[in-house]
């Protein structure tokens, strides 16, 4: 619970974090837009107010104006060509400095109209400027506080502020909630992974805890098959083990006679080959299992590595009394060589093992449209259909008593079915009871 807590407000946190960033970003940014649009306002009506009285007569340019320009923050100023005041509507020009090295000023003589934002030496104020050259030379300047401008900015500030917190506050609030809503389906499949109850998620996150259940699940059965292959080798090893010990105990005691103790050596011998048998399957499996082994692959003939297998059994069909053949052609694939050699032992023993007396085997190797074919064909016993999706099992048998009399281990198709996933090649099992099976792999 205090590690869901943990993660909640962590989660939390970070949400409320980039929510400030944004929203302190936006404000930051709000703020200098705003200012930049009012500056450039306040510029504009100081460019018409000059335009304006450029078109009065430049000598009765003030006289007898009853407007006060203080009254709208506005400082009115005239320069000769020269830059000395000969007006001004908020100093004494007797008394002021020259000013043609004022930016605004100095910018209108040489191209016609300045502008510039600074503290008034006559004012002590901060006040925006805008000049323009008349056409005697004469520089006409208007200046405006900035006071009004700053005013209005801190309200603007203000008020950004406030909406800011609000918005802030909001965001905390959609953060707890969709957090809370975002998390609660993962904590409550940490605690139910069955998943039961969790039709209300959100879609995005469906994938994930779909994926975290099918894990699940996986795992699950993966236990299953493990707890099952343990039981099974278990009962596999001891079958055999029990006979030798038996037989042996039997032999050293000296309780079997001479033709007895011959009889219990053959059956010891016979057990032991089957011990051998099983401990390869699995060995052979548990590395089939490993996904991070890498089984080197080369170009190989299918059809002489099929007729090396059928020689190699030759001695096992004659005593079971079953023929064996081969048809088709030499058809070259990318495989593992030790992996075809053993996928082939395995079919082939299979049919062989599980035909009828005077039964035949047919092994094909033939080049089709859906890739290099290997058939293996028998004139069996036949799988039944009920039992020809598990087959390919570990320790899956359709008929136990028969499979132990044979030898089998109940692992050579699970090998087979490795090998064939190992080399992304398809399979397909074709069998009728009492008429026999046949294995087919493309590659």
């Amino acid at each position: 619970m205090k590690n869901k807590n943990s993660m909640k407000k962590c989660i939390n946190l970070q949400f409320m974090m980039v929510a400030a960033g944004a929203i302190l970003f936006i404000s930051i940014s709000s703020t200098l837009l705003f200012y930049t649009i009012f500056k450039n306002q306040v510029y504009d009506d100081l460019k018409a107010y000059a335009h304006v009285l450029c078109e009065i007569d430049d000598r009765n340019l003030f006289q007898d104006m009853n407007y006060n320009p203080q009254e709208d923050d506005l400082r009115i100023t005239l320069t000769d060509a020269k830059g000395w005041v000969t007006y001004d509507s908020i100093a004494d020009q007797e008394t002021m400095v020259n000013h043609k090295e004022r930016p605004e000023i100095r910018r209108a003589m040489e191209h016609g109209e300045g502008m510039a934002i600074r503290t008034s030496d006559t004012m002590s104020m901060h006040t925006l400027y805008y000049a323009i050259r008349l056409p005697e030379g004469n520089i006409l300047r208007i200046g405006k506080d900035s006071g009004r401008i700053y005013h209005i900015l801190r309200n603007t500030v203000l008020l950004v502020l406030v909406l800011s917190v609000i918005t802030l506050g909001i965001c905390i609030l959609l953060s707890h909630f969709l957090t809370k809503r975002l998390l609660t389906p993962i904590e409550e499949l940490t605690e139910n992974l069955n998943g039961t109850g969790q039709e209300e998620i959100y879609m995005e996150i469906q994938p994930f805890v779909q994926r975290i259940k099918e894990q699940h699940i996986n795992l699950l059965n993966n236990a299953r098959i493990r707890q099952e292959f343990t039981a099974n080798v278990s009962h596999e090893l001891k079958t055999p083990l029990t006979a030798i010990s038996g037989y042996a105990e039997l032999i050293g005691s000296g309780m079997a006679g001479e033709k007895d103790a011959a009889h219990f050596a053959k059956e010891i011998c016979q057990s032991s080959e089957r011990l051998l048998t099983l401990i390869n399957d699995i060995m052979k499996l548990s590395e089939l299992d490993e996904t991070d082994v890498f089984h080197e692959k080369e170009s190989m003939d299918l059809y002489m590595a099929a007729l090396g297998c059928l020689d190699m059994m030759e001695l096992q069909a004659q005593k079971h009394n079953v023929t064996m053949s081969l048809i088709g052609k030499s058809c070259t694939i990318h495989a593992n060589k030790s992996l075809m050699d053993e996928l082939l032992y395995n079919l082939c023993s299979n049919a062989i093992r599980y035909n009828n007396r005077g039964g035949s085997v047919v092994v094909s190797v033939l080049q089709e449209e859906r890739g290099i074919l290997l058939s293996v064909k028998d004139t069996g016993i036949g799988i039944p259909k009920e039992h020809q999706e598990r087959v390919f099992e570990r320790f899956y048998r359709v008929d136990k008593s028969r499979s132990k009399q044979s030898g089998g281990t109940g692992l050579g198709l699970a090998i087979v079915k490795h090998i064939v996933a190992q080399h992304d090649a398809e399979m397909e099992l074709i069998s009728e009871k009492g008429k026999g099976t046949e294995v087919k792999i493309w590659f």
